[in-house]
C-alpha cells in the first residue's frame, strides 16, 4: 500500500451478499482479527453509538487479505438493521475480537461435523481445521428446504464428503441431521462429532451420540452481552455446573449440556425480541429511510 494511502480501518464493510432469504454475509477489514482469530471464535459488533452487542462467529478469514467473514440471519432488530442499512464503504462502531476459545484442533481419526441452518457458517472453519489436521471429514449440513441451504461449496470443498438433507426433501436426501449421523455411524466409527445449530438440533444430535457412545461438541448461542464474562447472561449448565459461554466457551461436552435449561432462558426473551423485529421492518416499510445506520452513515465511516 502507498504509505500516502490511508489504511482502511477496521470494521470497514467491503462486501455484502444474500445468500438465503434473510441470512446475509459480510466481509469486514479486521487484519488483528483475521491474523489471530481460530475455528470456533467469535466476534463483537456494534452497528453505531448506543447499539446493541451482537456475537457473531467467525465463518471464514483470510489473514493475508485482512479480512473476515460472518455470516448472519435476520432474528432480532439488530441484524435485521445490519441487512436493510448497512452497505459496502459504512462501518460499525465496534468489531471485538477474536473471543471465546477456539476448538481444539488435532487428528482423531474420522470427524462428522453437522451445522443446521445456520450453524452451518460457524462449522465451517472447524471442518476445514479438522481436514487440515489430516482427519477424515464427513459434512452433514441441513435446512428446512432447498431454498434455506447455505455455503453448500463451501463446506464441499472443506470436507472430504458432503451430505445434504432438508426436512422437506426438496434438496438432497429427506430427513434431518440426525438420521444422516446414525446412516454414517453404521458405515463406520466416527471419532469425533461437532454440532452446531438451532438448541433442538444440538439437543437431538447429543442424544443420538450419547447412545452411539460418540464423543461430542457442540457452540452453543447463549444470549450474551459484553463476551467477557462480566454480565452473566451467557451462563449455562454444564455437567451440573454453572458455566460462562463466552470465556469458557462457546464450545462444551454436549452429553453434560443441560439444553432444557438453555432453551427455557431463550424463551425468555423470544417474545420481545420478535415484537422489536417486527416493529423495525413494519417502520422501514413505510421509511426505507428509517434505518438508524442510514443516519449515523456519515459518521459511521469515520476511521
Amino acid at each position: 500500500m502507498n504509505p500516502t494511502t490511508p489504511q482502511q480501518p477496521t470494521g470497514l464493510l467491503l462486501d455484502k451478499q444474500e445468500i438465503a432469504p434473510k441470512v446475509h454475509r459480510y466481509l469486514f477489514r479486521a487484519p488483528d482479527i483475521a491474523r489471530r482469530r481460530r475455528p470456533g471464535q467469535f466476534v463483537i459488533v456494534r452497528l453505531g453509538e448506543g447499539g446493541e452487542r451482537v456475537p457473531l462467529t467467525i465463518a471464514d478469514a483470510d489473514s493475508e487479505a485482512g479480512t473476515i467473514t460472518l455470516v448472519v440471519q435476520e432474528v432480532g432488530r439488530t441484524t435485521a438493521e445490519m441487512a436493510c442499512a448497512l452497505e459496502p464503504g459504512m462501518k460499525v462502531a465496534d468489531l471485538v475480537g477474536p473471543l471465546g476459545n477456539p476448538t481444539h484442533i488435532e487428528k482423531v481419526g474420522r470427524v462428522a461435523v453437522v451445522g443446521g441452518g445456520i450453524g452451518v457458517a460457524p462449522v465451517h472453519p472447524i471442518a476445514q481445521g479438522m481436514k487440515a489436521a489430516g482427519n477424515e471429514v464427513v459434512a452433514i449440513i441441513g435446512a428446512r428446504n432447498k431454498d434455506l441451504l447455505i455455503m453448500e461449496e463451501e463446506m464441499r470443498a472443506a470436507s472430504d464428503r458432503l451430505v445434504i438433507v432438508t426436512d422437506d426433501g426438496s434438496y438432497g436426501q429427506k430427513g434431518f441431521v440426525t438420521d444422516a449421523l446414525k446412516a454414517e455411524a453404521e458405515k463406520g466409527k466416527i471419532d469425533l462429532v461437532v454440532a452446531i445449530g438451532p438448541m433442538v438440533m444440538m439437543r437431538a444430535v447429543s442424544n443420538l451420540t450419547r447412545e452411539l457412545a460418540i464423543p461430542t461438541l457442540v457452540s452453543l448461542n447463549a444470549v450474551m452481552i459484553d463476551g467477557t464474562g462480566m454480565c452473566g447472561g451467557c451462563r449455562a449448565t454444564v455437567g451440573g455446573k454453572t458455566r460462562f459461554v463466552c470465556v469458557e466457551g462457546p464450545e462444551f461436552d454436549g452429553h453434560e449440556v443441560d439444553f432444557d435449561e438453555l432453551m427455557r432462558r431463550q424463551r425468555f426473551y423470544a417474545e420481545g425480541e420478535r415484537q422489536s423485529y417486527e416493529a423495525f421492518r413494519e417502520a422501514h416499510a413505510r421509511d426505507p429511510k428509517s434505518c438508524r445506520l442510514l443516519r449515523l452513515s456519515d459518521e459511521a465511516q469515520k476511521p
